[in-house]
């Protein structure tokens, strides 16, 4: 009897300890549904949509490196021994910088047309002269940061002065005779037509200054600066017409502060599918520059093409001209080593053909040297 007192003792102990074990079972959360980030292909490449929202956003930049030599690197700086001799023999040294490019691009569409930000930031570490010492030193510098809604924009960008005619060429140093003011805040419309159209107009508050020597002795009397100084906007106007042979554009800009103008007016040809030219001249209303007016003297004239050697390779050439007789001769090759990766060797000549005001004439070749990473 004891004994079987103990057996269905011990299976109800048993019992008991399996009943509590399903109570305390632990219960495995269902996963929550993911939400896969979806590509945007509305603007091209690169794009995906924010979750949550309609709006296609893109993140990219590159990442570069410039080496320049001869007088595209730093000409006349003291060595350890000018410093200690207190003799300067005008040597040079290598021009350097690193730098981090970031791009952030947002679009999306509204009942206004589309509404864009685009933002354009730099982190770079630049070799620099300061009083004929070299140094290094890092810097920020915001590039671009507007909005755009339909054919309106605000914001900090290129004057509209230069990207109605276009930049210069395919040349890294393409600005050796000057044509395109500094970056500025911009309010802007543009209208997009039919058939390769553009017309716009901008109020722009312009940036930089300019030295002037009153009475030629190489002292400077006085600095002139081109941002405004009243209400009264600096104003740009421009047209341009793209077609499968090329495209003809032109605009004019007046300078408040100096109550100048200046105009550009530009050619493209497309010769063949792997040919390129262009020519572009500028006028202004004073020969002592303005702030769209960044050439020397009246009138200025740039020319170049760019031609597709090979599927990696492309030679681009300019060559520039101003009524100071300032001649500027580059060429490069642009050379894709691998997909995104792209090796750009430059050679620049430069030189003042005006003998008898220029007392150290004398033709000057640089080297250059960029090496791109882009994402």
């Amino acid at each position: 009897m004891n004994f079987k007192t103990l057996l269905f003792g011990s299976a109800a102990a048993l019992a008991t300890v399996s009943v509590a074990r399903s109570a305390d079972a632990v219960v495995i959360a269902e996963p929550e549904p993911m939400e896969y980030v979806r590509v945007c292909d509305t603007y091209g490449t690169g794009f995906f949509y924010i979750p949550g929202t309609e709006t296609c956003l893109r993140i990219g930049g590159y990442l570069r490196y410039d080496i320049g030599v001869g007088f595209l690197g730093h000409e006349d700086v003291f060595d350890k021994e000018d410093l200690a001799n207190g003799i300067e023999d005008e040597n040079d040294t290598y021009y350097k910088r690193a730098r981090a490019a970031l791009q952030i691009d947002s679009r999306s569409e509204t009942e206004l047309g589309t509404l864009r930000t685009y933002a354009h930031i730099n982190f770079q570490y630049t070799t620099d002269d300061d009083d004929g010492i070299t140094d290094a030193r890092d810097a920020f510098e915001m590039e671009h940061a507007y909005i755009e809604l339909g054919g309106f924009r605000v914001g900090k960008t290129d004057s509209l002065f230069v990207t109605m005619t276009g930049f210069a060429g395919g040349v890294v140093n393409d600005d050796l005779v000057d044509y395109e003011p500094d970056r500025t805040h911009q309010i802007s419309y543009t209208f997009t037509g039919a058939n390769g159209f553009q017309a716009a107009i901008a109020v722009e508050e312009g940036d930089g200054e300019r030295d002037f020597d009153l009475d030629d002795d190489g002292v400077t009397d006085f600095t002139a600066s081109y941002t405004l100084d009243s209400y009264v906007p600096h104003v740009v106007a421009g047209a341009s017409l793209t077609q499968g042979w090329g495209g003809v554009s032109a605009a004019v800009g007046y300078d408040s502060v100096w109550d100048e103008w200046a105009g550009k007016a530009r050619l493209d040809v497309n010769l063949t599918e792997a040919i390129s030219a262009f020519i572009l001249a500028g006028y202004s209303s004073t020969d002592t520059g303005s702030y769209y007016a960044t050439w020397s003297g009246d009138w200025a004239v740039w020319g170049g093409g760019s031609m597709e050697v090979t599927e990696k390779a492309t030679i681009n050439v300019q060559l520039s001209y101003d009524e100071s007789e300032d001649f500027a001769a580059v060429a490069n090759v642009a050379y894709e080593l691998v997909p995104g990766l792209r090796v750009t060797p430059e050679v620049a000549y430069f030189d003042n053909f005006d003998d008898e005001d220029d007392e150290d004439d004398g033709d000057e070749i640089g080297g250059f040297l960029r090496i791109q990473r882009s994402f």
